[in-house]
C-alpha cells in the first residue's frame, strides 16, 4: 500500500506542471497546453444583476430587414401531420434554430411534408422522407461540474439568444443560447476572429481546444445563478470566463421585464461592417458610450498593424473617430471620407447591437443557406451567415442539373458575376428588398443574379425568430435522387405541390429531351409523374422499374427539402476526409453531400507521398474500392454508411473508409455536436517536395505524438540507415518530444529548428508535413 501511495505522488508531481484538463473514461490527466496558458491571461467575469422592474430607455434598435411575404392559405388547411405511410420510417427531427423554442442545434435534416389537398382537386400531394438522424460521433463525454438549480420563477423569455462577453484585439467569446423555463437547454459557444466570425477551434489558442465541450457540459441545463458558478477550465481561463459573461449577458436578453436602470452591457464591445472594412471597439458604461476606437482589417479579416497603416488610413482614422463618439449611429459620413465612414458607421452600429441589452433583431444569428428559383438547367444557392440581423457573410453557388455546385465550369457569365453580387450583397448588409435586374442584377447573369438574391431572401426567412406562416416557400424547387437518375421540377403553392416536370438523366450524365425519349420512357415519365402527383412518396412500383421509382421518391423529397423553411444539420458542399493512416500511407475519402444526403462520393487509396496508389494499391483494395463506392451511395447517409459490410480481402481499408465518410459529415455539420479542434486517429500528412512525411497521432481531440519517415522518389520509406545525420537529428526531436498523453511540442504552431543549416532545411519541410497532417486531422 505504501508503495502505491509512494507510486501516486510521484505521479502527481510529474504531473504538476500541466495546463489543461482532458477528461476519458478512467482518465482523468492534466497535460500540457505548451503556450497556450501564458497566452490566456485570466479575465473577470462581470455578472450584472437582473433587476426587472421596469421598462429600459428607449433606444434604437435595428428593424428587421426583411418581411415575409404572406404564404398563400391553402384551400384546406390541416391540423395534425399528415397520417400516410412513407416508404421509409424516418429517424425524429429537430425544429429549426428559426424557431424560438427550439434548440440552436439541428440533429437531423429539415423535415418536409406536403398538406393534403381537399378531395375535389382530386390531387393528392406528397409527404417528402427526411434524411437519417445525425449521430455524431463522441470523443470526450465529462461530467458536468455544477448541478442544475430549480427554477421557482421563470422570469425569462424562452428562446435562442446570441450574446458576447468584452472584446479585445483577438476577438471575442460569445455564446448562443437556448433558454427554456429558465435553463439552459443547448448552447453553442463561440469564438471570433475580429471580423465577429466564429473561428475553426484549431485556429483558437490550444488551450481552447478541449475547453469548448468540457464549458459545454458544464453550462448544460444551469440557470442563470449556477452558470456563473461553473468553473473556468484550467488553460483557457480567459475563454471561459467570457463564455460565462456572454451567457450572462444571453440572460440579460431573455428577461421579461428589462433593468430600469441600464440600457447597455459595460465593456468593450466589437462591431464589423458586412464588408469587413473596419472594425470599431465601442466602450459602454450601463447607459452611454464613452469611448470609440476603430480599426481597419485586411482580407483575412484582422486588423491591419498599426504601423503599416497609410496616409489615407490615417487620416480616415482621425477624421472619422471623434464623430463616431459624438454621435454614435447617427454620424453621418465625413466629406472627404464619404466610403470609409459608410463603412465605420455600420461596424459601429454592429458594436452598439452587441452592446444592446434590449437587442430586437428579428432573426436568430447563425447558418443558413437556400436556394433560388429552379430552372431545367440547374439553381442558384447561397450560403450565408446573419448577424444582428444583418448580412456578414456569403458565398454563392451554381448548380447544374445534378445539384452540384459547377464551380468554374458554370457559364462565364454567371462566374464572372459571382464576386460582384458577393460584393453587392455585403454592402447591402442583406438581400435586396426590390430586386430590379436591370439596376441589382450583374450585367450578362441577370437571372443568375436574380437567383442568388432570392435564395438570400429565403435564408433571411429561415432565420426568423417568429417563423413565417407555411412550412414550405413558395415557388418551382429541384430535386435529384443522389444517384442523379432522375431530374425533378416541382411547383409548390400555399404548402401543397401542385406541378411536377420530371426528366430522365441519360448515361452521359445529361438530361434526356422529351422529344427523345424512347416511347418505353415516356410512358414511364408520365406514369411516375401521375403516381407522384397521386401519392407522393407513397406511389407503387411501377413493375419492372423499381428503380426508378424509387429514384422519383427521392427527387421528390429532394425537391420539398430544398423548398422547406428549416435549415438542415449539414451544410451542402464537398468534404474531403482521412480513414486512420498507417506506414504505408491511407484512405481518403471526398464526399459530397445535399440535404444530409451522399450526392457522390471518391474512394481513393493513397501513399506515405499522399498521392493516390490507383493499380499500385493492393489488389483486395483495388477491388474493394468501386464495390464501398456504389454501397456508400446507396446508403446515401452518415448512418447508414456505418452499416455497410467490409469487403472481405479488404476489411482495414472498408473500416478506415467509413470512419473517413464520418469525418467528412463531422466537417459539414452547421453545429458540431462536439466543437473540437481534431478528429481522434492518425494521420498523415507530406512536404510539398513529398521527401517528408509526419505521422501525428491524436487522442482527447489533441496532436499527441508524431513519428517522422523520409521518402524516397518513388514515395517509399527510407531505411534508417540511409538518412543523413541531419534527418536522423530532426527525426530525434520531433519523436523523442512526444509525450503521449498531452499536446505535442510541435503540435500547435510548429516552426523549423535546428543547429546547422542543414537541420533547419530538413526541420522545415518536417513542420510542412506536421501542419499537413494536422489539416488532414482537422475538424
Amino acid at each position: 500500500m505504501k508503495k502505491l501511495i509512494s507510486l501516486t505522488v510521484s505521479a502527481a508531481l510529474l504531473l504538476a506542471p500541466l495546463a489543461y484538463t482532458i477528461n476519458a473514461p478512467a482518465l482523468n490527466l492534466k497535460v500540457d497546453a505548451v503556450s497556450a496558458a501564458s497566452e490566456e491571461a485570466p479575465a473577470a467575469t462581470a455578472k450584472p444583476a437582473a433587476k426587472p422592474t421596469a421598462k429600459p430607455t428607449a433606444k434604437p434598435t435595428a428593424k428587421p430587414t426583411v418581411k415575409p411575404k404572406p404564404t398563400v392559405k391553402p384551400t384546406a388547411k390541416p391540423t395534425a401531420k399528415p397520417t400516410p405511410k412513407t416508404t421509409a420510417k424516418p429517424a425524429a427531427t429537430a425544429k429549426a434554430t428559426a424557431k424560438p423554442a427550439a434548440t440552436a442545434k439541428p440533429t437531423a435534416t429539415a423535415k418536409p411534408v406536403v398538406t393534403a389537398k381537399p378531395a375535389s382537386t382530386a390531387k393528392p400531394t406528397a409527404t417528402a422522407a427526411p434524411a437519417v438522424t445525425v449521430k455524431p460521433t463522441a470523443t470526450i463525454a465529462p461530467a458536468a461540474t455544477a448541478k442544475p438549480v430549480t427554477v421557482k420563477q421563470n422570469v425569462y423569455q424562452d428562446g435562442v439568444y446570441t450574446a458576447y462577453g468584452n472584446a479585445y484585439s483577438k476577438g471575442t467569446e460569445g455564446a448562443k443560447v437556448t433558454i427554456k423555463d429558465g435553463k439552459i437547454t443547448d448552447i453553442e459557444l463561440l469564438r471570433t476572429s475580429p471580423k465577429l466570425i466564429d473561428r475553426n477551434a484549431r485556429e483558437n489558442y490550444s488551450g481552447v481546444w478541449v475547453a469548448y465541450k468540457l464549458m459545454k457540459d458544464r453550462l448544460l441545463g444551469q440557470t442563470r445563478d449556477s452558470a456563473a458558478a461553473v468553473d473556468a477550465v484550467s488553460g483557457a481561463t480567459r475563454s471561459s470566463n467570457g463564455w460565462k459573461l456572454s451567457v450572462d449577458r444571453a440572460f440579460e436578453r431573455a428577461l421579461k421585464v428589462k433593468p430600469a436602470d441600464a440600457v447597455y452591457f459595460a465593456g468593450d464591445h466589437m462591431g464589423v461592417d458586412p464588408e469587413g472594412k473596419y472594425a470599431v471597439f465601442a466602450s459602454y458604461d450601463a447607459n452611454k458610450l464613452t469611448a470609440v476606437k476603430l480599426y481597419p482589417l485586411n482580407a483575412a479579416g484582422d486588423f491591419v498593424d498599426e504601423k503599416t497603416y497609410t496616409a489615407e488610413q490615417t487620416a480616415a482614422i482621425a477624421a472619422i473617430t471623434p464623430v463616431l463618439l459624438a454621435n454614435g449611429s447617427s454620424t453621418q459620413p465625413v466629406a472627404g471620407f464619404e466610403a470609409e465612414s459608410k463603412a465605420a458607421i455600420k461596424a459601429f452600429w454592429d458594436a452598439e447591437q452587441n452592446a444592446s441589452i434590449n437587442n430586437t433583431s428579428a432573426y436568430i444569428d447563425g447558418f443558413y443557406s437556400s436556394y433560388g428559383t429552379a430552372r431545367s438547367v440547374g439553381v442558384e444557392r447561397a450560403d450565408v451567415v446573419i448577424r444582428n440581423g444583418r448580412l456578414v457573410d456569403v458565398k454563392l453557388y451554381r448548380l447544374g442539373t445534378n445539384l452540384i455546385d459547377r464551380g468554374a465550369t458554370a457559364y462565364a457569365e454567371v462566374v464572372k458575376a459571382n464576386a460582384p453580387m458577393t460584393a453587392k450583397l455585403l454592402a447591402n448588409g442583406s438581400y435586396i428588398a426590390n430586386y430590379n435586374e436591370k439596376v441589382d442584377g450583374i450585367s450578362g447573369a441577370t437571372e443568375s443574379s436574380h437567383g442568388w438574391n432570392q435564395a438570400v431572401e429565403r435564408a433571411f426567412e429561415k432565420a426568423l425568430k417568429a417563423p413565417a406562416a407555411g412550412r414550405y416557400f413558395d415557388g418551382k424547387f429541384a430535386g435529384v435522387d443522389n444517384a442523379s437518375r432522375i431530374f425533378m421540377l416541382v411547383d409548390v403553392a400555399a404548402d401543397q405541390v401542385t406541378g411536377i416536370k420530371l426528366s430522365l438523366f441519360g448515361t452521359d450524365g445529361k438530361l434526356i429531351a422529351d422529344d427523345k425519349l424512347t416511347a418505353e420512357q415516356k410512358t414511364l415519365v408520365e406514369q411516375l409523374t401521375a403516381g407522384l402527383l397521386d401519392k407522393g412518396v407513397q406511389i407503387a412500383d411501377v413493375t419492372g422499374q423499381e428503380a426508378l421509382t424509387a429514384a422519383a421518391r427521392a427527387a421528390l423529397t429532394d425537391a420539398l427539402t430544398n423548398a422547406s423553411k428549416e435549415q438542415g444539420a449539414y451544410k451542402d458542399g464537398t468534404f474531403t476526409a482521412y480513414g486512420d493512416a498507417y506506414d504505408k500511407g491511407t484512405n481518403k475519402a471526398d464526399v459530397t453531400l445535399r440535404n444530409g444526403k451522399i450526392v457522390n462520393v471518391a474512394l481513393s487509396r493513397v501513399g506515405m507521398n499522399m498521392v493516390d496508389l490507383g493499380k499500385n494499391a493492393y489488389a483486395e483494395v483495388q477491388k474493394a474500392l468501386p464495390q464501398l463506392t456504389a454501397s456508400f451511395l446507396a446508403a446515401g447517409t452518415r448512418e447508414g454508411v456505418q452499416q455497410v459490410d467490409a469487403v472481405s480481402g479488404a476489411t482495414s481499408s472498408s473500416n478506415a473508409l467509413k470512419a473517413a465518410v464520418d469525418r467528412a459529415y463531422g466537417k459539414a455539420e452547421v453545429v458540431e455536436a462536439g466543437k473540437a479542434a481534431y478528429f481522434n486517429g492518425a494521420f498523415i500528412g507530406v512536404s510539398t517536395d513529398k521527401t517528408v512525411n509526419v505521422m501525428v497521432t491524436v487522442k482527447y481531440n489533441v496532436p499527441v505524438t508524431m513519428a517522422v519517415y523520409y521518402l524516397d522518389a518513388a514515395g517509399k520509406v527510407k531505411a534508417y540507415d540511409q538518412l543523413t545525420e541531419a534527418e536522423k537529428a530532426v527525426k530525434a526531436e520531433i519523436e523523442i518530444t512526444s509525450p503521449g498523453n498531452g499536446l505535442h511540442k510541435y503540435g500547435y504552431r510548429a516552426a523549423a529548428f535546428g543547429s546547422n543549416d542543414a537541420e533547419k532545411e530538413v526541420s522545415a519541410k518536417a513542420v510542412e508535413a506536421i501542419k499537413a497532417a494536422l489539416e488532414a486531422a482537422g475538424k
